[in-house]
Formats: C-alpha cells, structure tokens, sequence
C-alpha cells in the first residue's frame, strides 16, 4: 500500500541516541492507574504504567535522570477548559488521585505538578534538563494522543533528540494511540519499544 505521506519525504530519517539521556514520566499519576477513579481502569495506561517501571529499574542504576510530572489545579478558576468531566471534578492539590502511582515514584525523580498538557509548558523541566546536559529524552507515560504526544511536540521544538517508547505510552483505545504514535514517528520523533531502550541503556555501561 503507498503511504503518501512517506513518497513526499516524511520519516525520511531516525532522529537517533544522544549521550544525555534523561527518562520523561507523563501523568502516571493514580488518577489514571487505580481502578478507584474514573479514569483509572484503562488496561493499556495499566500496561504503560508496568513497562516504565521495568525501564525505570533499569535506567536509574545507569545514573539515568528521571523526570516524573502529575496535573493538578488549585481550583477551577485557574484550571483550562478541559472537556474531560474526571480531570474538572477531581485533579485538584491534595486529592488523592493526584498522587503519583508507586510503580514509578522514587525519592530521586524530578517530580513536579503540571497544568497544560506538555510536561514543558510553564513548569521547571527545560532548566532541569538543561542542568543536566540532557539531549535525548525517553518519553513515557498517558494518554499518548494527549500530552504524551504535547511533551513529544514540546521536546523536539526545544531542540531534543526524542525517543517515544510506544510499549511505555497508553491511552483509552489502541486507535487513538496507534495514530499519536505514527504521527509523531513521522515527523518529530524515533518510535522504539521497551526492549531497544533497555539494549541501548545497557550498551552505554
């Protein structure tokens, strides 16, 4: 089958490994992977939540950065006009849900609350990877059509070298995920999977 999209030149090249690699934890929060709240009982959210934590065991003895994010608001007035009814009833400090799931919470992350849906907008992220002379950013977390695919958009406009790790990334439906992943893979962004970035983590020690 033509893919028009690859005759006129997308994905026409990887974006490749850098040296600095830092690991992006997007809203794995217990909003999104305890069944107790509403949008907590997407299997393939569980399913990123189970793999990032296999990385994560892997990229933190390697002396790899990581840096995990959570939404919240202090109440509507400074919440956008999200339409999703979960998010405008419960994501507020000190609820619960807000907390990050332990799979992939460690004293050492770089935790911080966000309020957009990229991991970049307003918040400390660009200045802690610049400290840490990050260049390569391994991308997980939810929903992948949502700001997983926002932070993939806001780290290569920054000028990183973005590797999506789709077995890491979930979302409500494959559909939506399969399509996020695809166009990003297309213009922004390597796709991989788990067991790359683990060899390629592994490789460097």
């Amino acid at each position: 089958m033509t893919d028009a999209y690859q005759s006129v030149g997308y994905s026409a090249c990887e974006i490749g490994f850098g040296e600095r690699p830092a690991v992006l934890v997007v809203d794995l929060q217990v909003a999104f992977t305890d069944p107790q709240y509403p949008l907590g009982g997407l299997s393939r959210i569980h399913r990123a939540t189970e793999q990032t934590a296999q990385l994560l065991e892997v990229a933190r003895p390697a002396g790899i950065p990581v840096a995990a994010c959570y939404t919240a608001y202090c109440g509507p007035t400074d919440m956008p006009l999200w339409k999703v009814q979960a998010v405008r009833d419960d994501f507020f400090y000190g609820h619960p849900c807000t907390a990050m799931d332990p799979r992939v919470d460690h004293p050492d992350n770089f935790t911080y609350c966000k309020n957009a849906p990229s991991m970049f907008f307003q918040t400390p992220l660009i200045t802690w990877l610049v400290r840490n002379r990050v260049d390569t950013l391994l991308v997980t977390g939810c929903t992948t059509s949502g700001c997983v695919r926002a932070t993939v958009v806001d780290g290569f406009s920054f000028g990183f070298r973005v590797q999506v790790l789709e077995d890491c990334c979930g979302d409500a439906e494959e559909g939506p995920h399969r399509d996020a992943l695809r166009d990003v893979g297309r213009r922004y962004a390597d796709v991989i999977d788990l067991d790359r970035a683990v060899a390629w983590i592994r490789s460097r020690t």
